[in-house]
């Protein structure tokens, strides 16, 4: 385990104690490491109309992506669980379908195959996006 990887989990792991979550009281954070060595963070943002709901990852890289940063995402953190349990999960907490969409133009946008740490109760495993989304679709495909 790299020291930068466990602080970037720990951000992740913070994040979601901001979580407003108050239908599934499910808390996600999510932090993204830049290039310059930046942690930007996230979490998860419920609505009433469930479909309006925002994801921890999707935050961050909208919040990443406003300060002009989104080109400079390396590597990505997710933790998540019932509020006061964030992290304590016996599997690793992956991004949903559309998340993992959401990765994959990051990924294609920055010709990365974008690790993603994801938090469990001892410690992370990390995936890159590959594994969570293969054959993803992308720009290319658009060609």
């Amino acid at each position: 385990m790299s020291a930068m990887t466990q602080s970037l989990v720990d951000a992740a792991i913070d994040a979601a104690k901001t979580a407003y979550a108050p239908y599934s009281n499910f808390h996600v954070g999510a932090a993204l490491l830049l290039d310059n060595g930046q942690i930007v963070t996230g979490s998860n943002f419920e609505n009433a109309s469930y479909g309006m709901t925002l994801c921890a990852e999707t935050v961050a890289i909208s919040k990443a992506n406003s300060d002009g940063q989104l080109q400079a995402i390396r590597e990505i953190a997710v933790a998540g669980g019932l509020a006061g349990h964030v992290g304590t999960a016996a599997e690793p907490i992956t991004p949903c379908g559309r998340c993992r969409q959401i990765i994959k133009e990051v990924a294609d946008l920055t010709k990365t195959d974008i690790p993603v740490h994801c938090a469990h109760a001892t410690g992370y495993t990390t995936f890159r996006l590959s594994e969570l989304l293969p054959h993803g679709f992308g720009p290319a495909n658009l060609k």
